[in-house]
């Protein structure tokens, strides 16, 4: 999610699960290719596995995006045809790409020219005016062609024509059972749903239905949930009883980046929905707040934030 999962987001919440698969926020074509590369795309090696998620839609540019992509070591190459943004739209890529099935196919085959690891495509279930039952196949039919090796549907509409990028989170009904369908007709192709899903309860039932889920703002917003993804979802032990020991683990991380100048804020304020129905949780949030926004903010800010919460809140009381 653009501006939100940074490398701090993604380190940070690998802490709270070893099998969930990682997403980096969109960057553009030209980002990857004319920026400078290791602030974009470095990443700490425990991320892995993470996706690169891409926005464009030059063949050439997308196939020479995905070479660098990979030669960073990323595990994945997404291509984002879903966002719904201005600024995404003024661009010709994203959402308004759902209508140009055949273009996106072409995009696909030219990074699976290039790149040897998986790469996917994220859309809508269409845009403005468009029938889903067609949009969705003929996207779909299109790129799997093409080579893509998943499809993520949001379950939702994008309308460009009326709705703000905000709005269109939210007003846009969810239609499920169009991605279900989806994968009923495609039983070969890996259908991965996302889209206001709010709970690994929700997330497990989904999963009767389709292949994986991709979780957003409920795992940006609500961290707490991730405690429990690897226990309920892969059946492995979680790799920390609680939030706090979770941070603990953070600690190495936090200290190398504060010794390389990156402000204690930049990490800390992916944080402030770590903790949920626990004795100090608003403390916590308020000490980060106001403290963790200050020139030298130090790890003592972030051990006394902790610190005013309860001490207990397992993952048994995540779920």
């Amino acid at each position: 999610m653009m501006d939100w999962t940074d490398r701090h987001c993604r380190v940070f919440h690998r802490r709270l699960t070893r099998r969930a698969l990682l997403y980096t926020e969109m960057l553009t074509t030209g980002a990857v290719i004319h920026a400078e590369r290791e602030r974009l795309l470095g990443f700490d090696e425990s991320e892995h596995p993470v996706a690169l998620q891409l926005g464009g839609s030059d063949p050439r540019e997308l196939a020479q995006a995905a070479r660098i992509g990979e030669a960073f070591g990323y595990d994945e190459i997404n291509l984002n045809v879903g966002c719904p943004s201005d600024r995404v739209k003024d661009g010709r890529f994203g959402a308004c790409l759902m209508a140009e099935p055949e273009l996106v196919a072409r995009c696909v085959e030219a990074m699976k020219r290039t790149v040897a690891v998986p790469v996917t495509v994220k859309c809508r279930i269409g845009i403005d005016e468009q029938d889903p039952e067609v949009a969705l196949d003929a996207l779909a039919r299109a790129v799997v062609a093409s080579g893509c090796d998943a499809l993520i549907v949001h379950a939702r509409k994008a309308w460009l024509s009326g709705l703000s990028p905000k709005e269109n989170r939210d007003i846009p009904p969810l239609d499920y059972d169009r991605v279900h369908r989806l994968k009923r007709a495609m039983p070969d192709v890996p259908v991965i749903i996302n889209g206001g899903i709010p709970s690994i309860d929700e997330a497990k039932a989904h999963l009767e239905h389709v292949d994986g889920v991709m979780l957003g703002r409920a795992a940006y917003q609500e961290p707490w949930r991730l405690l429990t993804v690897d226990r309920d979802i892969f059946g492995e032990a979680a790799p920390h009883a609680t939030m706090q020991d979770a941070f603990e683990a953070m600690i190495p991380y936090i200290e190398q980046q504060l010794a390389r100048g990156t402000r204690l804020h930049a990490m800390t304020r992916h944080f402030v929905g770590a903790f949920h129905a626990v004795p100090g949780a608003r403390a916590f949030r308020r000490h980060l707040a106001e403290q963790g926004v200050k020139p030298g903010a130090g790890l003592d800010v972030l051990r006394d934030a902790i610190a005013r919460v309860g001490t207990h809140a397992p993952v048994e009381a995540a779920a």
